[in-house]
C-alpha cells in the first residue's frame, strides 16, 4: 500500500503550530486539511482525552458560528494520537492566513464557562469532560502562538523525504 500523505511529515521534527496537511479537489472547489498541533509528538506527552474532547466541542462550536468562517468550515476534530486537530475548511490558505482563527478559538475556550453539546442526547460520551484542563491546554497553546508568530516553524512541515534506490526500493530519510 502506498503511505499516507500524513505519514509523511517527520513525527520527530514537527513542533506545535498550524500547517497545510493536504489540498484535495471536489469539482471546481479546493477543501484544505489542516494539522493545528498542540503538543511534539513522542516528546511530550498527549493531550488529555478529556480535555481533548472538550477543546474538541468548543473549538467546533466557536468555529461553526464565527460570522468569518462558518460558511468555511467544513470540520474540526481531534487527530487519534490526541497531539492536536483537524481543520477542514473550503478554499486555499496558507497556514498563516488562517492563524488568526485559530488563535481567537483558542483564547475563546478560556472565556467558556460550560462546554457545549455535554448531554446525552447531544454527545456519545457525555460524561467524558474536562473544562479546567481544557482552558489550561488552550491557553498554553494560544500563548505558544502569539509567542512563534513570526518563527516560520510553526507554519512549515518538516517533511521525510522518501527514497527510491535504482533497485525500486523504499526508504525514508529526514
Amino acid at each position: 500500500m502506498e503511505l499516507i500523505a500524513s505519514f509523511s511529515v517527520d513525527h520527530t521534527k514537527i513542533v506545535p503550530g498550524i500547517f497545510t496537511s493536504r489540498e484535495d479537489r471536489v469539482g471546481d472547489n479546493v477543501i484544505t486539511t489542516y494539522d493545528i498541533r498542540l503538543t511534539r509528538p513522542n516528546r511530550e506527552p498527549a493531550v488529555d482525552v478529556a480535555a481533548m474532547h472538550s477543546l474538541e466541542h468548543i473549538i467546533a462550536t466557536y468555529v461553526r458560528n464565527d460570522p468569518d468562517w462558518k460558511d468555511e468550515m467544513i470540520y474540526w476534530g481531534p487527530m487519534g494520537c490526541l497531539t492536536g486537530f483537524y481543520i477542514i475548511l473550503k478554499g486555499s490558505r496558507t497556514p498563516r492566513e488562517i492563524y488568526d482563527l485559530i488563535l481567537k478559538s483558542f483564547r475563546y475556550v478560556e472565556e467558556v464557562q460550560i462546554v457545549p453539546g455535554t448531554t446525552p442526547e447531544n454527545c456519545g460520551h457525555y460524561l467524558m469532560h474536562n473544562l479546567g484542563m481544557a482552558k489550561l491546554y488552550a491557553a498554553r497553546f494560544a500563548d505558544y502562538l502569539e509567542v512563534n508568530s513570526d518563527n516560520p516553524a510553526i507554519f512549515e512541515y518538516p517533511k521525510t523525504e522518501r527514497l527510491v534506490t535504482d533497485d525500486g526500493q523504499h526508504f525514508f530519510d529526514s
